[in-house]
């Protein structure tokens, strides 16, 4: 079931005229973009396109100018610790600790996110009891699989109780199993408290199943915006969403654009996820 969009005159992410450059390299140029309390969001596009610059810039990771980035009411630029404590971040490479138990990694990062001392127990076993790893939380993470990892992960973002989640290819490296039980975690958890979910991925079947609305982005700029079936109505009777991403994108789904590292570090972590 797709995403529904929160309160139309409520925000949790605003971004106007968002723009960043390396060097002389504009990697984000101009992005509009609101997304809604409450809905599944979708950012969408080749690597290179801007997406995880756009994120970085959102999780206050890279400095925004003022008046580009707003998260709940509240600029990046002037707020940047209030915003860190909404958001909880699921990014690419692996967090977790290989050596450290899954209980102990989602207690380390109750910690760093300030979790009050007396909440910091009764929050991981929940945290750990809503991604399905009550059970295993005693063994080592070196011993979980692939899915079960990137469950960990998901409970070491959402530790802090996020307003905005934030998740940046949550599934990349898994097998289709396992992708549907990280999203079953995500949609249960985002039920029962209504937090927002900000989402990259490559996967269109996942941005077509949960994502309320969509955003294509192709060098920089959001080339398209709306939901999935407003998106493969645009294009023609009986269009898929990868036709749709094909057309406003180019022609393959791994355009190069982010260069070697980017594409050695993306092949490592999936490799690692198993």
């Amino acid at each position: 079931m797709n995403g529904e969009s929160g309160p139309a005159d409520r925000h949790a992410i605003v971004c106007r005229g968002l723009r960043h450059a390396f060097g002389d390299k504009v990697a984000v140029d101009g992005v509009d973009l609101d997304v809604a309390e409450g809905e599944i969001f979708g950012l969408l596009g080749p690597n290179g396109a801007g997406k995880t610059t756009t994120i970085r810039l959102i999780t206050t990771l890279l400095p925004a100018r003022p008046g580009m980035v707003e998260v709940f009411g509240l600029d990046v630029a002037r707020h940047r610790m209030a915003v860190r404590r909404a958001i909880g971040y699921l990014p690419q490479q692996l967090s977790a600790d290989a050596a450290l138990t899954g209980r102990e990694n989602v207690g380390l990062f109750a910690r760093l996110f300030d979790v009050p001392r007396r909440q910091r127990g009764e929050r991981v076993e929940e945290v750990l009891a809503a991604v399905g790893l009550a059970d295993a939380a005693e063994r080592r993470a070196q011993t979980y699989s692939g899915g079960m990892i990137r469950r960990l992960e998901l409970a070491q973002a959402l530790v802090s109780a996020p307003r905005l989640l934030i998740l940046d290819e949550p599934t990349i490296g898994l097998d289709p199993v396992a992708r549907d039980g990280v999203w079953e975690r995500i949609q249960e958890v985002r039920r029962a408290t209504g937090m927002t979910v900000l989402v990259t991925t490559h996967y269109m079947d996942e941005a077509d199943q949960h994502c309320g609305r969509i955003a294509l982005m192709h060098r920089g700029r959001v080339q398209a915006l709306g939901t999935p079936s407003e998106l493969k109505s645009g294009l023609e009777p009986g269009a898929t969403l990868e036709e749709v991403f094909r057309a406003y994108t180019g022609d393959r789904l791994d355009e190069p654009g982010d260069g070697f590292r980017d594409a050695r570090r993306t092949r490592r972590t999936a490799g690692r996820l198993g």
